[in-house]
């Protein structure tokens, strides 16, 4: 069970996004205190905007590891939060504190030179995989077989308009013989039915606010990570 802390949502969203590596930290332990075994966040610079810079991610990733010792810590690498893939490799090379994983995702240019960079450097590689499509193109790259895990992830969509996706990706990857631990979850409408699905499978599973802020079944706004943890602890088990 993975907890996304924050994603790129705003306090302005729901006030129990976590922003500051305070309150990073923060949410990062009452979530592994509901069940997390491992954390995914986005760290913020200054000025509240999402960050790849060296100073952003070593604040963030010391004030997680004081509050959470021993729990592996992950960060996203979405194009939107450094579009030039150039400049996403020279930020990697600059960190001075590493994540324990980071998040590829397989759609976005410059994937495979990112995740060879995060390889090198001794971080493990979440390769992130949206479509049947990405998932062909991560198993034409040669070291596919070194990630740490796959991500099979989904939009927020209802489940009929993902479900034949769904299949043909899980199809290619039992074809693959692809020996490593899959994650699926989902964004929005399809959060919590991809956790069940998850739960179905005896697969790995991510939740938090950086995925829904509703819990299941009668749509009331969670309260924080920790509930949606909670939560999905209770339904995987």
């Amino acid at each position: 069970m993975k907890a996304a802390l924050n994603g790129n949502r705003s306090p302005d969203e729901h006030p129990g996004v976590p922003v500051t590596p305070e309150q990073l930290a923060q949410a990062a332990r009452g979530a592994v205190e509901a069940g997390a075994d491992a954390l995914h966040l986005h760290p913020r610079n200054a000025a509240g905007a999402e960050s790849l810079d060296a100073g952003d991610v070593a604040r963030a990733l010391e004030a997680v590891r004081e509050a959470c010792p021993g729990v592996p810590v992950g960060l996203s690498s979405g194009w939107w939060i450094l579009p030039d893939a150039e400049a996403r490799l020279a930020a990697v090379r600059a960190w001075m504190a590493v994540p324990d994983f980071v998040s590829v995702n397989w759609h976005e240019d410059g994937a495979p030179d990112l995740a060879e960079l995060l390889l090198e450097r001794g971080i493990g590689v979440e390769a992130g995989l949206w479509t049947a499509d990405a998932v062909r193109a991560f198993l034409r790259w040669r070291r596919h077989e070194e990630v740490l895990r796959v991500l099979v992830e989904m939009p927020d969509q209802p489940i009929r308009t993902y479900k034949a996706e769904l299949k043909e990706m899980f199809a290619l990857l039992d074809a693959a013989g692809l020996d490593r631990p899959v994650v699926l979850h989902g964004l929005g409408e399809s959060a919590w039915p991809l956790l069940r699905e998850a739960a179905r499978r005896g697969l790995g599973a991510r939740i938090g606010l950086e995925d829904t802020l509703l819990l299941p079944g009668d749509f009331d706004g969670a309260t924080d990570n920790a509930e949606l943890v909670r939560v999905a602890r209770e339904m995987l088990e």
